[in-house]
């Protein structure tokens, strides 16, 4: 089915990064990464107004390995 798509504002992107519009059969990233971020901190648009109280981030990560990325599809 095809998508319709609005305003797009892309700010930029990375080397492994994937941009899509419209249909697809499968995305295939190539990295992953963890991040650790306040509340806030992920805001977006022009005109961000937040309004955070007492922020505490937990970074404590017990396990080694969270996730891997394992290609699949052609390629």
């Amino acid at each position: 089915m095809p998508a319709i798509v609005g305003n797009v504002k892309i700010l930029s992107v990375g080397p492994s990064s994937i941009v899509h519009f419209g249909d697809s059969i499968f995305l295939s990233p190539t990295s992953a990464s963890k991040t650790f971020a306040g509340s806030g901190s992920f805001n977006t648009g022009d005109l961000p107004n937040t309004n955070n109280g007492v922020n505490f981030t937990n970074t404590f990560d017990p396990d080694g390995v969270d996730d891997s990325v394992q290609k699949v599809g052609p390629g």
